[in-house]
Order: structure tokens, then sequence, then C-alpha cells
């Protein structure tokens, strides 16, 4: 939303992972960082087989361990420190090695988003966040994920509630 005033957020698409009694934890969708997968996979020692692979951008997952990788992916598969998200999308997250050793190799996922750090709400703050009107939420929409690209995914999670962003205003309506 407008009047949400933290820099790290604005307008950002934020896919929430995980959310319990002990909080929430989140990826941002759609901003592509300056480095590439290729870069981060050579630092990592990881020969890259396809060149498209090496040019996947990586996103700014969030303001939390920035120096750690999140891998969004669907299928889930079978990786080594895997949650699986969404089952009915067959969304997955995953913080091991592996999966990026078989996406290198052209034997991974086939829907991959590669993110360093990720947002992080402690017990009750997302819920207190959604009641102060900062967030738009809607059903997570493994085609905004994988399949629009980065500029267009503000918007297009908009548009499932209906919600044109250039009508919004930052001013809250009390009457």
């Amino acid at each position: 939303m407008p009047n949400l005033a933290d820099p790290h957020f604005h307008q950002t698409v934020t896919y929430v992972c995980m959310h319990n009694e002990e909080g929430a934890m989140g990826i941002i969708i759609n901003r592509p960082m300056e480095i590439d997968l290729g870069e981060v996979l050579e630092h990592m020692d990881i020969e890259v087989e396809n060149p498209m692979v090496a040019r996947m951008p990586i996103f700014e997952g969030g303001p939390v361990q920035r120096e750690r990788g999140f891998v969004l992916h669907r299928p889930v598969g079978e990786w080594d420190a895997m949650i699986g998200v969404d089952p009915k999308n067959n969304v997955g997250i995953t913080i091991s090695r592996d999966i990026l050793d078989a996406v290198a190799l052209g034997s991974g996922p086939s829907d991959v988003l590669v993110a360093l750090g990720y947002a992080g709400w402690s017990a009750g703050q997302l819920e207190q966040e959604l009641a102060d009107n900062a967030w738009l939420s809607t059903p997570a929409d493994s085609r905004i994920i994988f399949d629009t690209p980065p500029e267009q995914r503000w918007q297009a999670a908009a548009n499932q509630l209906g919600v044109d962003l250039s009508l919004l205003s930052s001013d809250a309506g009390h009457g």
C-alpha cells in the first residue's frame, strides 16, 4: 500500500512462505538485483552448464539475512532443506546447496526464483500491519511468481483483487 513507509517494502510483492503463531516469513519476488545466478554460482564454485541459467536474476528477498540464499521453486521435489509452501500449486522453498547444483546442471525444478535474504515478522506483527492497512493481501498465484515478468508482478497481484494501484492514496479515509 502507498502508506507503507518502509523503503524495504515500497511497491513490493512479498510471497508469504510461512505463517504461524511464532511469526511469518516471506520472499520479495519483484526486486531483481544487479547480480545474476551465474555470479552467485561461480562464487559457490558451482559450474553452470546452461548460459540461460547463468543469466537468471537474483532477487532481493528481504532485509533479513541478506547473505543467505532462498530458492522458491516448482515442482517441490526432494531437496535436503526443503519446505512445501503451497501443496496445491506444488511450490516449495529450499535453502540447501543441492538444488543449486541441480539447477546449474539443468536437472533442477522447472521453475526457480533465487533470492538473497527474506522478510520476517515477529508473532502478531504481520497481522497488525494488515490491520493497519499497510499491505494488500491476495491469495498466492504461482503464475505471478514464475510466469509474470518481475516489473509486472506488483500490478498483477493487485489485479487479482480488482485494485487499480494508480487510484490508491496514502491518506486514510476517516469519515
